[in-house]
């Protein structure tokens, strides 16, 4: 029988590639979404990630109709820009109920089912933004940063029952992310960042447009859910940006900063 994967966030970018190129490569694929489109073939699911109810009745029905699931790619996620300052606690609480206790609620629907049939892959799409923070993009880098930490500590929690979890850290790809992102409402009249925020997110949607393509993701996601021995973190995009994890460890912090900000578009 061919493998079950639940992929949230599939009606667009990241989410919908894994789920084409999964269902191309002969997974059993459930793509969930507010809307529940299925647009490659590949069964969709209507599930609002926000919604503790909505998430127990979409893995209830995957269950019903599968009888397992053998992976989750949680993906779903969006991002808001802003200064820190002029980001309200509701639009940061926001942000952070999708990206982080969104997959914190599909990660804890499924893993009774997968405990009981005695494994299972899980796939947290984080961000290289959540390792390397983002100027401007302060609560959608908390978010991710957060998921990194909950991710690591689920790993350890889970393998007991033949359970593996990692975390991938996309860097700049090119989706309709970047049309959706969403500005805090103060941002509009925010005289005191305004040249730094516009020439921070600039840089942000030029370096997105010219990333690389979801597919790239789509690849790396499939390799992790085939692979004997899945890696707890793997990295995707172009050098330039993957290199800044490796540097952030091993460079002095004041070096590593000066370093990046040329890249952040900040001065």
């Amino acid at each position: 029988m061919a493998r079950v994967v639940l992929i949230t966030g599939a009606s667009a970018g990241i989410g919908r590639a894994c789920a084409q190129r999964l269902h191309d490569g002969g997974w059993s694929v459930v793509g969930a979404s507010r809307r529940g489109t299925s647009p490659g073939g590949w069964g969709g699911l209507v599930m609002d990630v926000d919604s503790d109810e909505s998430v127990r009745a979409g893995v209830a029905e995957v269950l019903a109709a599968h009888g397992r699931i053998d992976a989750l790619v949680a993906s779903a996620g969006w991002g808001i820009a802003g200064a820190v300052e002029h980001t309200t606690v509701e639009e940061a609480k926001a942000q952070l109920e999708t990206n982080f206790w969104g997959a914190t609620r599909v990660v804890q629907g499924v893993l009774p089912a997968m405990r009981a049939q005695g494994g299972g892959r899980i796939v947290l799409v984080s961000s290289i933004g959540g390792v390397l923070a983002i100027p401007f993009q302060g609560f959608y880098s908390a978010s991710k940063f957060a998921l990194e930490g909950m991710g690591e500590a689920l790993a350890y929690e889970v393998a007991p029952f033949g359970i593996a979890v990692t975390l991938v850290e996309p860097g700049n790809v090119r989706t309709d992310f970047t049309a959706s992102r969403r500005m805090a409402v103060a941002s509009g009249a925010d005289d005191v960042y305004r040249d730094a925020l516009d020439r921070a997110v600039g840089v942000m949607a030029r370096d997105e447009a010219n990333g690389v393509a979801p597919e790239a993701v789509a690849r790396s996601v499939r390799a992790v859910l085939e692979a004997r021995r899945p890696p707890r973190r793997v990295s995707v995009g172009r050098s330039g940006e993957r290199i800044g994890i490796l540097a952030k460890r091993v460079l002095p912090y004041r070096l590593f900063e000066a370093a990046a900000k040329g890249s952040l578009g900040v001065e």
